[in-house]
């Protein structure tokens, strides 16, 4: 036991905290674990300490005196003291600032506590009998910790809701620790239910399935122990925003939902029975939740990649907190909330039947009536064969108009007959970039159908018929020319005679009898009318039928979602890129024919073009028949530079030349042949040409374009003049005019 010390005015800096309340809960709730903190401020620090949770008004003298127990989180820094087991102390003496520890609460009815440190900084112990080394909390009065009964649903008809998920879990947001590869979100599962049923709460403990979600993102227990008590939201992959779609009445007016944040031990997020029916009796249009990460209590790792430890006992699921324990990559400590990992959005989409809200309908109530659920799509798999539904079509490979493919997958859930082969788990559409398809330029969105009518006969064949609306038009202006309404044969009572009597439609099926294997279902319909003549009613009245469920030791293909896409394998232009899903649970290779890789095209942008030019012409003739001059050379442009290639060089180059000294009769008659050269050149010029030319040569017509050089990248076509000169010179008599230009510049 521990008895107070003396408080010494000296020690300061040093504070006793837990959590943030001086109210508990007790033991029997999620809330009883509390992180206890020791610390000193700065420049303080103390070498040695002894925490204790004493009843109020004890000193610690019996076993009894003390409240509730400590949990210890490093134990290379605690331990329990060995005298005093219920204390806590430093493992070895040396200079800290800061220790934490969990206290759990005492049972019920164990009043106020306090909590007590004393610290050693040097030789000298201090005790605190008031101040910040001690802590007093009370228990918290179970009438006010517990919520406000649910009411009894009164709202009437049915309502659909879609709920859509989206997640915030990034690297950006959640920094400590983050999974860069690995991170997914495991398939969205849950249901609508009424109260008597439970997905999972806070303070009560995972079932099995909440358990497969949370620890390795299976969803196929969840569903078998939702499809026996509730009807099931449709499984829907996360790593996007995915939807799923529900339907809830008077008796099913909750939703509860969950999935699995990956990878970690065993967290999650999700709601719990969440209440759609309003006081009102109306269905609430809209709501929007942020989710914080829950431990699911069936593992006790404390980081994202902790390896398997079972909690032996199962703890209560409970609502992770930023002082769980220093190694969580959520943990803060100042003990501030935690950033929210997604945000739900819940919205109302439909109504059917008559309503009963006390409250007028806004505009956007008045909405069409509620379809039944979609129908799962049929296809030509055996029947031996027992898959999952399929997923959501993926992004097309192409995000241009050229043709692309689109895939969508679904899981083998079991193979009864092993003869048998289940190979069709993979299915793949073409399809083009958004806008491109004529199809999809301008769609009609439809509203799903309305639920089919009843018969229009009370005996024997008649029709009934459903309808569906029009959600929005094209955009182009144009009609819609898909039907809005179908109807189709119905056959009630099909003996209509005086001995026969009157019955309903049939019911829906029951669950399966068994939820592995091969077992028998049943439906049931009600006499409605006896015979008019007296005769006993011979029309059967229940059917049963065998129902076919995953094979009780089948082996269950786990495969984590895919991972984000790899870096393309080019810096530009067109390369490939690949992405990869692993095996959760190991198996022989040859049971999982899912592959675990898939490679597409990816494009960057174009590759940058350099300037390309033509070799230099030769230097043209001096300009100048004596004195100083100048000759010439240029090359032309093949390729213009594109997408930020290098700029072209210069393309013309000049250079000085002397032919011999300049007579005064030579210097008119240079100035002469000038002054011809440059009117010739003003009458005549070209960008694109080079001449090689004699002052003294008359313009003659010039020859056809020879053919290009090359067909494509860049080629040369030249075209020449051939004169004969005139009159008496030195010079030879002929000169020759030639000209050259860049043709099929295109790239091949």
């Amino acid at each position: 036991s521990l008895s107070p010390q003396s408080v010494s005015p000296r020690m300061s800096g040093v504070c006793l905290i837990s959590g943030t309340s001086d109210l508990y809960f007790v033991r029997s709730l999620f809330l009883s674990l509390y992180p206890v903190s020791l610390y000193a401020s700065s420049p303080s620090y103390f070498r040695g300490f002894t925490l204790i949770a004493l009843k109020e008004g004890r000193e610690g003298v019996t076993p009894d005196d003390y409240a509730g127990t400590f949990k210890l989180i490093d134990e290379s820094d605690t331990q329990f003291m060995t005298n005093c087991p219920p204390a806590v102390t430093e493992s070895i003496p040396r200079r800290r600032t800061r220790i934490q520890v969990f206290w759990t609460a005492p049972p019920s009815g164990s009043g106020c506590v306090t909590l007590k440190a004393s610290v050693v900084q040097r030789r000298i112990i201090f005790f605190q009998d008031e101040g910040s080394l001690t802590k007093r909390l009370c228990e918290k009065d179970p009438v006010a910790m517990t919520e406000k009964p649910i009411q009894e649903c009164c709202a009437c008809g049915t309502a659909k809701y879609r709920v859509t998920f989206y997640g915030n879990w990034s690297e950006k947001e959640h920094p400590k620790d983050y999974p860069r590869r690995a991170n997914h979100w495991s398939a969205l599962i849950g249901a609508s239910h009424s109260r008597s049923y439970v997905l999972w709460e806070y303070g009560g403990f995972a079932s099995e399935g909440v358990k497969q979600v949370a620890e390795y993102g299976s969803p196929v227990k969840m569903e078998e122990e939702i499809r026996q008590k509730v009807g099931l939201l449709s499984s829907q992959d996360v790593r996007t925003a995915p939807s799923a779609e529900f339907s809830v009445d008077r008796a099913r007016h909750l939703m509860s939902f969950l999935t699995m944040l990956g990878p970690s031990p065993d967290w999650n997020v999700g709601l719990s029975g969440e209440d759609l029916c309003t006081r009102d009796c109306g269905w609430v249009q809209r709501l929007v939740k942020d989710l914080v990460p829950w431990d699911a209590g069936t593992d006790s790792g404390v980081t994202y990649e902790s390896p398997n430890k079972p909690s032996n006992p199962q703890e209560r699921i409970r609502p992770l907190t930023s002082l769980d324990h220093p190694q969580s990559p959520f943990y803060d400590p100042s003990g501030g909330p935690i950033t929210p990992l997604a945000r739900v959005v819940v919205e109302r989409i439909a109504r059917k039947g008559e309503q009963c809200n006390t409250v007028p309908d806004s505009i956007d109530d008045i909405v069409a009536d509620i379809a039944q659920e979609e129908k799962e799509e049929a296809d030509n798999t055996p029947e031996t064969c027992i898959y999952s539904s399929w997923s959501p079509w993926s992004a097309c490979s192409s995000s241009t108009c050229d043709k692309g493919r689109r895939m969508r997958q679904r899981m083998l859930k079991a193979q009864l007959d092993p003869n048998m082969p289940c190979l069709h788990t993979q299915d793949f559409e073409p399809c083009m970039g958004p806008g491109c398809s004529e199809e999809e330029a301008s769609p009609c969105m439809m509203s799903e159908w309305i639920s089919w009518s009843p018969c229009s006969a009370s005996c024997g064949m008649g029709m009934r018929s459903r309808e569906r609306y029009v959600k929005q038009f094209p955009e182009d202006g144009s009609s819609c020319t898909l039907p809005t309404e179908e109807t189709e044969k119905c056959v009630v009572n099909e003996d209509c005679s005086p001995s026969s009597c009157v019955v309903t439609e049939w019911a829906e099926w029951e669950p399966c009898s068994v939820s592995c294997g091969v077992g028998m279902r049943g439906r049931e319909r009600m006499m409605k009318m006896e015979a008019s003549d007296g005769s006993p009613c011979r029309v059967q009245l229940v059917e049963a039928e065998k129902c076919m469920m995953p094979e009780c030791n089948a082996v269950v293909c786990m495969l984590s979602p895919w991972s984000d896409w790899g870096e393309c394998s080019v810096t530009c232009s067109v390369g490939m890129r690949s992405r990869q899903r692993m095996l959760k649970i190991p198996v022989e290779p040859n049971l999982c024919p899912d592959e675990l890789e898939q490679v597409e095209k990816c494009m960057l942008p174009e590759c940058p073009t350099d300037c390309m030019l033509s070799e230099w012409s030769a230097w043209s003739e001096c300009n100048k028949s004596c004195g100083k001059g100048h000759m010439i050379r240029s090359r032309m442009v093949k390729l213009e530079p594109q997408f930020g290639g290098m700029p072209c060089p210069e393309t013309v180059q000049r250079k000085k030349c002397k032919i011999r000294k300049c007579t005064k009769g030579s210097r008119t008659s240079d100035k002469r042949k000038r002054q011809e050269a440059s009117d010739r050149r003003r009458a005549k010029p070209s960008k694109e040409s080079v001449a090689e030319e004699s002052s003294a040569c008359p313009i003659r017509p010039w020859s056809s374009w020879t053919e290009c050089t090359k067909p494509c990248s860049g080629g040369i076509q030249e075209r020449v003049m051939n004169l004969k000169k005139k009159g008496k010179s030195s010079q030879p008599n002929h000169c020759k005019k030639k000209e050259i230009r860049a043709c099929n510049v295109h790239p091949c």
